[in-house]
């Protein structure tokens, strides 16, 4: 590749743009033919879809492996496997780190390692948010690169150093459209949201033939670390249908969070009213209390419309999200009847990551709480729930963000003492039909007055008839009587008060801002 001098540089700056088209041939024609047959976009393809129309600034666009004639000119240019710069989404500026499946589907041997460690540190000194789209091993690579090389090493993660303070100052979000595993679910795990590709996408620490060596488990891919493993393992925090949808939701993930953890997130212009009463509130709850209801017409009485994100999935019962109030974004806590009423070790683990993601960056959070306590049972036993369930309640009473929360049904027990900091000051509105105590009256009243039903003459008439006082005893309005919650309300006005609250709420986050005192974990 020559070009004639002349007096200018111009001969150099076409040895650039011929440079770049060299690079951006990716893995070649044939590749990328694979990429499109397994219904996977290229790395390129990608950052088109997820950014800004033209907001693309790419680094080190022709870095990569040079081949030489006896002159020293270069003869050809070879992409390596991962592709960094900026971009801008919905006009805010991000850092895309972004690994490209058909150039040695990411391993080591086909990398610039300077360029990963590049988009991890330029996110963490401009303070911007971090996207990774990860696909491949990212990492250790082919045992024949130890040919090349001579010798083994003692591993070390490139730029972990970087990847771990990022938890603590941007918000990372870990993007799997194809296989994943060795580095590449490393750089997964360490995010603030991973979201993934169903069908398309696969986790795991290690791949088919390395597993059926090691364990004997002849596993495919998608055995192994698909959808169908991953739902609830709590490894990732939302599955999509399609690579769009998945660019879609990290738009919106990253619509609630500022850019980094010195600012505080963004209000904007909110047209729902903030006095707006939904009438279905007031016939949500069944009076029945063996009765389930939705909970999706409770989110959307209380919350902008259209304005709801679930954050992570895998929490069964326990429903995790950000939505917003007036225009400004908070966490919520609340629970999905259809899904149980207790808090197994997965909800445990999705409380912890929202309760430390709207501590990390500083957004209120509101609990809409039926909480019927830690789950029971030789499952929850065996799992170790008690501690993710301890865990969880921590991270509520360490959080320093403003909280408020509305009782909309039961509080039992130490889940229901723990959905929030009660020791502390925290708004509180209950609905008529809260129902409450250290455990539900149905579960106790037998043990509790045995003696009493053992000596009676007719102990069906008499477990009636204390059941009927006890009915009266649990009425919220004897509660309320007593100081024992804040108020007492009708359920269409949640949304006034929390529009009311979430004002005073904003004007106490200035103070928070900056580096927590402890980072956050994976």
């Amino acid at each position: 590749m020559t070009t004639k001098k002349s007096g200018d540089w111009s001969p150099e700056v076409e040895q650039i743009a011929a440079r770049r088209k060299l690079v951006e041939r990716m893995g070649g024609e044939a590749k990328l033919k694979r990429q499109r047959d397994a219904g996977r976009l290229n790395v390129r393809e990608r950052i088109d879809a997820f950014a800004d129309p033209g907001t693309w600034a790419e680094v080190g666009a022709i870095a990569g492996f040079g081949e030489y004639d006896e002159n020293g000119e270069l003869t050809d240019l070879a992409a390596p496997n991962f592709v960094v710069g900026s971009c801008r989404v919905e006009g805010r500026k991000v850092i895309i780190g972004a690994d490209d499946f058909t150039v040695r589907g990411g391993a080591s041997d086909a990398s610039i390692r300077g360029k990963q460690l590049h988009a991890e540190l330029m996110a963490n000194k401009l303070g911007l948010p971090l996207v990774r789209m990860i696909e491949g091993t990212g990492g250790g690579g082919s045992i024949k690169s130890l040919e090349t090389m001579g010798a083994t090493y003692v591993p070390a993660n490139p730029a972990w150093d970087t990847v771990v303070d990022n938890m603590s100052v941007i918000p990372v979000i870990a993007y799997g459209g194809g296989p994943v595993a060795g580095l590449g679910a490393g750089r997964t795990a360490m995010s603030h949201l991973a979201i993934f590709v169903k069908g398309l996408a696969q986790l795991f620490v290690a791949g088919p033939p390395v597993v059926l060596h090691a364990t004997g488990q002849d596993l495919t891919k998608e055995e192994l670390g698909g959808y169908e493993v991953h739902r609830r393992s709590g490894a990732v925090e939302r599955w999509v249908d399609s690579e769009e949808e998945a660019f879609a939701e990290i738009r919106r993930f990253l619509s609630y969070l500022p850019s980094n953890v010195n600012e505080i997130p963004t209000v904007i212009d909110n047209d729902d009213p903030v006095d707006r009463r939904d009438e279905a509130l007031i016939s949500l709850i069944p009076r029945d209390r063996r009765k389930v209801y939705r909970l999706k017409p409770l989110l959307d009485g209380v919350f902008d419309s259209g304005s709801v994100f679930t954050y992570a999935e895998y929490g069964g019962s326990i429903f995790t999200g950000l939505a917003r109030l007036d225009g400004h974004p908070v966490g919520v806590i609340a629970t999905d009847p259809y899904k149980g009423a207790a808090m197994t070790g997965q909800g445990g683990q999705a409380m912890t990551r929202l309760v430390d993601l709207c501590t990390m960056f500083h957004l209120p959070i509101v609990s809409l709480t039926d909480q019927s306590g830690l789950a029971i049972g030789l499952a929850a036993e065996r799992t170790g729930a008690i501690r993710d369930g301890a865990r969880a309640i921590s991270a509520a009473y360490q959080a320093n963000v403003p909280m408020a929360e509305v009782v909309v049904r039961r509080v039992f027990g130490v889940g229901g003492a723990g959905q929030v900091n009660r020791h502390g000051y925290v708004p509180q509105w209950a609905w008529p039909s809260g129902d409450w105590g250290s455990l539900p009256v149905e579960g106790g009243i037998e043990a509790a007055y045995r003696s009493e039903l053992e000596a009676s003459d007719d102990p069906d008439a008499l477990l009636a008839k204390i059941q009927e006082e006890m009915e009266a005893i649990r009425s919220p309005l004897r509660t309320a009587e007593r100081f024992g919650v804040d108020d007492l309300i009708d359920p269409r006005d949640s949304r006034r008060l929390l529009c009311e609250w979430v004002r005073d709420a904003y004007r106490l986050l200035p103070p928070l801002v900056g580096r927590p005192s402890f980072g956050m974990r994976p």
